[in-house]
C-alpha cells in the first residue's frame, strides 16, 4: 500500500548544504554593498544597494527601468529617483573606487611590501543619442583593422585595472579600480592615465607599483609616476642612444644627454649573433611558451629622455611569430619576467568584454549631467565586486555543471561567477518568501540555472 506523504516545505525542496552556501553568498554581497554606505547619505545607500543588486540578477538590457523591475514592489521608490541618483547625486564615484581599492588589496595583497601589478587601456562605450554628455566620435578598436577604420559614436574610457592571480591559476584577472573619461579638447589619454596613478599613490602611500600598457602609452616612461614602474612595447624604429659620456674636466658648454646613435630594434635584432641569445621559458597567460631573449640598456631618448630603460627582444624559435619589441624602466628585471608581465595585461581587454557583454555597460539611457560617465563607471566597478564576492566564497571550487560537450573546463569565467551570485540571490529570496507548498527541485532548479547563465 503507498503510503501518502505530506507536501515538503519549500526550504525542504533545497538541499541543506545548497541552502547554506545561498545564506553565505547572499550574506557576502549584502556585506559587500555595506562596506560602501559611507560614501552616501542613508536614503542614497538604499536606492544604490537596489540599483546594484537589480543590475546584477538583470537578464535583459541593463536600462534603469529595465532594472527597477527586479527590485520588490513594496520597496521600490519612484524611477525619477534612481535617475536622479546617477545623474545628480550628492556622491563621488572616486570615493567608491578608494573603498575598492582597499578591499582588493587587503584581500589578494595584503602584504604591503609586495609589488602592485596594473594594467591600462582605453575602450569605447557605445552609447545612441548626440545629446549624451561626454560622448564622441572615437575609433572603434574592436571593428576597425589596419586598413579600414571603424569610428562610433560613445564614451572613451581610460581604466586602471589591478592584476590579481585566482586561486585556481591560469590567466590572471584584471579588476576596474579607476575611469577616467576622454573628452576632445582636455586633457590627453596619458595625462589621465597620469592622475589616475597619482590618486591611486595617495590613497596607498606606502605601496609600490608596476602599470602596464600597449604601445599607444609609451610616452608614460617619461613620466615622473610616483613609485611606478612601467612595461610597454617600443616601436620598430625607436630612435635609440648610448648612455652619455662621462663629462671631461674643463670642457665647456652643455653636458651631453645621449651618447652614440644605436641601431633601431628591427635593425639590433637582426645583429644578435645566436650565442647571444638565451633561451628560456617565459609565462603566457599561464602557458609556458619556449622563446629566445635578448635584452640590453639603452636611452629612448625620445620618449623617456632622464634614464635608461631596458629593452627585451623576444624570437620565436620556430620562426612563425614575428620579433617582439619591450621595454621597462625597471633596469633590473630579468628578461623573462618583461615579456610574461606585458603579456598578463590581456586581462583588461577580458574585462572590456565581460562588462559590456555580460553586465551590459553600455545599455543604461543616461544622457544628462554625470549620469553616462557614472553608470559606465558602475560597470566596471561591478564586475571587480563580482569577481571579489565570487572568490571570497568560492575559492577554487567548481561552481558550474560539467557539460559534456565542454569536458576540458579547469576555471571559471566571469559569466560563472555572475551566474552564481545570482543563482544565490534568487534562490534565496524565492524559498524565503514562497508559502509551504510543495515545490519542485527537479523544476525549479534547471529553472534558476537557465536564469543565471542568461545574458
Amino acid at each position: 500500500m503507498r503510503r501518502n506523504h505530506k507536501p515538503r516545505s519549500a526550504r525542504q525542496a533545497m538541499p541543506a548544504h545548497s541552502r547554506r552556501a545561498a545564506w553565505r553568498i547572499t550574506t557576502t554581497w549584502q556585506n559587500t554593498l555595506a562596506q560602501y554606505a559611507t560614501a552616501f547619505t542613508a536614503p542614497a545607500f538604499l536606492l544604490f544597494s537596489q540599483l546594484l543588486t537589480a543590475w546584477l540578477l538583470c537578464t535583459g538590457r541593463r536600462t534603469v527601468t529595465g532594472m527597477l523591475r527586479l527590485i520588490e514592489p513594496t520597496q521600490r521608490h519612484a524611477h525619477d529617483a534612481y535617475h536622479r541618483l546617477l545623474r545628480a547625486g550628492a556622491w563621488e564615484m572616486a570615493r567608491l573606487w578608494r573603498l575598492l581599492v582597499e578591499a582588493l588589496l587587503a584581500f589578494f595583497s595584503p602584504a604591503p611590501e609586495r609589488v602592485v601589478p596594473l594594467d591600462l587601456d582605453d575602450t569605447l562605450f557605445h552609447k545612441a543619442g548626440r545629446r549624451v554628455a561626454g560622448a564622441g566620435t572615437f575609433r572603434d578598436a574592436v571593428r576597425s583593422s589596419a586598413k579600414h577604420v571603424v569610428y562610433a559614436w560613445g564614451l572613451n574610457l581610460v581604466v586602471l585595472t589591478l592584476r590579481v592571480q585566482a586561486p585556481w591559476g591560469g590567466e590572471p584577472l584584471g579588476l576596474p579600480i579607476n575611469v577616467r573619461v576622454y573628452r576632445k579638447g582636455g586633457k590627453s589619454h596619458a595625462e589621465l592615465a597620469e592622475d589616475m596613478i597619482r590618486e591611486l599613490a595617495d590613497w596607498c602611500p606606502h605601496r609600490r607599483f608596476h602599470l602596464c600598457a600597449d604601445g599607444a602609452y609609451a610616452c608614460l616612461a617619461g613620466r615622473q609616476l610616483p613609485r611606478t614602474h612601467f612595461t610597454s612595447r617600443m616601436r620598430r624604429d625607436a630612435a635609440l642612444f648610448a648612455l652619455a659620456p662621462p663629462r671631461r674636466k674643463g670642457r665647456r658648454g652643455r653636458p651631453r644627454k645621449k651618447g652614440r646613435r644605436l641601431p633601431t630594434p628591427e635593425r639590433l635584432a637582426a645583429r644578435v649573433r645566436p650565442a647571444h641569445w638565451q633561451r628560456t621559458v617565459i609565462d603566457m597567460r599561464g602557458h609556458p611558451v619556449e622563446r629566445l631573449l635578448h635584452s640590453q640598456a639603452v636611452l629612448w631618448y625620445h620618449t623617456c629622455p632622464d634614464h635608461l630603460v631596458r629593452l627585451v627582444i623576444v624570437r620565436d624559435p620556430n620562426g612563425k611569430q614575428h620579433d617582439d619589441f619591450f621595454f621597462t624602466t625597471d633596469i633590473d628585471a630579468q628578461s623573462s619576467a618583461v615579456p610574461a608581465q606585458y603579456a598578463g595585461r590581456w586581462s583588461i581587454e577580458d574585462t572590456f568584454r565581460n562588462t559590456k557583454q555580460y553586465l551590459g555597460g553600455e545599455h543604461p539611457q543616461c544622457w544628462k549631467g554625470k549620469g553616462p560617465e557614472r553608470a559606465a563607471s558602475l560597470s566596471l566597478w561591478l564586475s571587480s565586486v563580482v569577481w571579489l564576492c565570487y572568490i571570497a566564497c568560492a575559492g577554487a571550487s567548481t561552481t558550474w555543471v560539467r557539460l559534456p560537450w565542454y569536458p576540458m573546463k579547469r576555471t571559471p569565467s566571469f559569466i560563472d561567477a555572475l551566474a552564481t551570485l545570482r543563482r544565490a540571490l534568487w534562490s534565496n529570496t524565492i524559498f524565503s518568501n514562497s508559502d509551504r507548498q510543495s515545490l519542485s527541485p527537479k523544476f525549479l532548479a534547471p529553472f534558476i540555472d537557465a536564469l543565471a547563465y542568461a545574458t
